[in-house]
């Protein structure tokens, strides 16, 4: 416990004027899900964008506010990050409310047009008709997961680095109940356990 303590009081040093995250890590704000706790990170190795349903915006030109787009931009533009995780998990109540009558979303106005980023994962899976709701629910959350991981593809300075092997792009579905982590196989097509 001393060495740990030990351990983030020189690292808080280190980053005292300056940060060098390797890692964009795009998460849920489920209060369940901790990052650094899941990852085994020290303060200043991670650079963390927290959202309802670890949704990634398709790239645009905007003058407007963008707050999750612009965090990408700085971390990979700024801070020449060069992995991305996209980590979703179990039991997101994000990836629930796609599916919630609109008399409910209507209490949350912003929630629900944030949750319109992520129509092709619901059309997708209502195009299934999967009629057990826990089957739904992790099919759901885990193609949430890879279609964010396609809208990464639409930055031009993503897919750039991407095609020239300088930037990592990850998967990892979480499991909240029991802490593992399973992570996206673009060749299985399928979340395979991190060991």
């Amino acid at each position: 416990m001393l060495q740990t303590l030990s351990s983030i009081k020189i690292c808080l040093q280190v980053l005292e004027k300056k940060q060098n995250p390797h890692t964009l890590f795009i998460s849920c704000s489920d209060s369940r899900l901790v990052p650094t706790l899941i990852t085994k990170t020290l303060p200043g190795e991670l650079f963390i964008i927290r959202n309802i349903a670890n949704i990634v915006p398709f790239y645009r030109a905007s003058d407007e506010f963008l707050s999750t787009t612009s965090g990408i931009e700085y971390a990979i533009l700024v801070l020449e990050i060069q992995n991305i995780v996209i980590c979703g998990h179990s039991n997101c109540g994000g990836c629930k409310a796609f599916f919630e009558d609109e008399s409910v979303l209507s209490r949350t106005p912003h929630t629900r047009k944030w949750l319109e980023l992520a129509k092709n994962v619901k059309s997708k899976i209502e195009s299934e008709n999967i009629a057990d709701p826990a089957e739904k629910e992790w099919k759901t959350e885990q193609l949430n997961i890879v279609e964010q991981m396609n809208n990464l593809m639409t930055y031009p300075f993503i897919n750039e680095r991407y095609q020239n092997k300088t930037l990592s792009i990850f998967g990892w579905y979480y499991i909240i109940e029991t802490g593992e982590v399973y992570n996206y196989d673009k060749t299985q097509k399928e979340f395979i356990k991190i060991e």
